[in-house]
C-alpha cells in the first residue's frame, strides 16, 4: 500500500506542475505583454482557465494531505523550516484567485480592476518563483535541523536554507516552466493573430527555461551542492535531460508550424522528464540538511495508517479524477483527445 501512497504523491505533484503551472504561468504571459496584449491575454485567460482553474489546486491539496498523514516527519521538517515561503505561496494563492474572480466578476468596472489586474500578475509571477524556492530549499543542503530551535539563529533556521543563490534560481526555473507551459497551451486557444503572438512567447520561454536550467546546475555545481553533484554522477538523470534536450529542436519546429497537439504533447513530456531527472537524482532523500540527508521512507507513518491513507486515495481518485476528466472535456481543455 505504501506504493499506491507514493504513486497518488507523485502523480498528484506531477498535474499541479502540469495544470497549476500553465495556470500561473498563463499570468506571467500577461504580466510581460504590452498593453495591447494583455488585454488580448486576459480575455483567452479567462476563456481556457476560468472554468478549471479552481480545480487546478486540488492536487496541492491532495500532496499537503499526503505528506502530513502518511509521512510526518518530513512534513514537519517541510512546514517548521520553510514556513515563511510556504505562508508566501499560501498569500499569493489566495491573492491571486480573489484578483481572478473580482477582476471579472465585480459588478463595479473602475480603477479597482486595474488593482485587481496588478494583483493577478504579480501574484501569477511570485507564487511559481516561491514554489521553486521551496524545492531549493529543500534540497539545498542548508537546512539545519535542530531540537533546540528556541536557542537557534532565526536566520539560521529560518532563512538561510531557501534564501539563496542556489533556490532563487530554482526558484525562477520554475517560474520559467509555468511560462514554457501557458505560452504552449495559448497557442491553441487563441485566434490566427493572436497565435502569432503566443508562439513567439513560446519561443523566447523555452530559450528562457534552457537559460535558467543552466544556472541552476552551474550554480549548484560551483557551490557545491549535494543534489546537483549527485545530478551529475547520476545516468539516469543525466540521460532524463539529454532526452528532453534532444525534444527542443522539433518542439520549436512544431512551435514554428504551429501544431497544436503535437506542441503540447511534447512540451508535457519534457516536463515530465525534467521531473522524473529531479526524483531519480536523490531519491529517496528528497531533504539534504547540513548533517546530511532524510530519507522520506525513514518518516513514512505506520503501517496501519498507511494502508487506510491508500483506500481512502483509491476510492477518492476513482471519484475525483472521472470527474476532472469530464470537466476539462467539457471545457475542450483536453483537445489532444479529440
Amino acid at each position: 500500500m505504501l506504493y499506491v501512497v507514493l504513486f497518488f504523491l507523485a502523480f498528484s505533484l506531477l498535474l499541479y506542475v502540469l495544470l497549476a503551472g500553465a495556470d500561473f504561468g498563463a499570468g506571467i504571459i500577461e504580466q510581460f505583454s504590452s498593453k495591447h496584449n494583455r488585454t488580448l491575454t486576459k480575455k483567452t485567460i479567462y476563456r481556457v482557465i476560468g472554468p478549471v482553474w479552481e480545480a487546478n489546486h486540488i492536487w496541492i491539496i491532495i500532496v499537503i494531505v499526503i505528506l502530513w498523514v502518511g509521512f510526518p516527519g518530513f512534513y514537519n521538517i517541510l512546514m517548521v523550516y520553510l514556513h515563511i515561503p510556504l505562508t508566501l505561496i499560501l498569500l499569493g494563492i489566495t491573492l491571486r484567485g480573489v484578483a481572478f474572480v473580482f477582476r471579472h466578476y465585480d459588478a463595479y468596472k473602475d480603477k479597482t480592476q486595474l488593482l485587481y489586474d496588478w494583483m493577478f500578475r504579480v501574484s501569477s509571477v511570485v507564487t511559481p518563483i516561491f514554489l521553486g524556492v521551496t524545492f531549493g530549499g529543500l534540497i539545498s543542503g542548508d537546512i539545519e535541523i535542530t531540537a533546540n530551535l528556541e536557542n537557534t539563529n532565526f536566520y539560521s533556521a529560518y532563512i538561510a536554507s531557501w534564501f539563496n543563490l542556489f533556490s532563487l534560481f530554482v526558484g525562477f526555473f520554475f517560474a520559467g516552466i509555468c511560462a514554457f507551459l501557458a505560452s504552449i497551451m495559448l497557442i491553441g486557444e487563441a485566434n490566427k493573430t493572436e497565435r502569432r503572438l503566443y508562439v513567439k512567447k513560446a519561443r523566447i520561454a523555452t530559450i528562457t527555461v534552457i537559460i535558467l536550467g543552466f544556472l541552476v546546475l552551474a550554480v549548484g555545481f560551483v557551490q557545491e551542492k549535494v543534489f546537483v553533484l549527485s545530478f551529475f554522477k547520476n545516468p539516469y538523470a543525466i540521460g532524463l535531460i539529454v532526452f528532453s534536450a534532444l525534444l527542443i529542436l522539433p518542439l520549436l519546429n512544431s512551435i514554428k508550424n504551429e501544431r497544436r497537439i503535437i506542441t503540447r504533447a511534447l512540451a508535457g513530456l519534457q516536463v515530465i522528464l525534467i521531473l522524473l531527472a529531479a526524483f531519480v537524482t536523490h531519491f529517496p532523500d528528497i531533504i539534504i540538511t547540513t548533517n546530511g540527508s532524510v530519507n522520506i521512507l525513514e518518516t513514512v507513518a505506520t503501517n496501519q495508517v498507511i494502508k487506510v491513507l491508500g483506500i481512502a486515495l483509491i476510492i477518492g481518485g476513482a471519484i475525483i479524477l472521472p470527474g476532472l476528466f469530464h470537466l476539462m472535456k467539457s471545457f475542450k481543455m483536453i483537445k489532444i483527445l479529440e
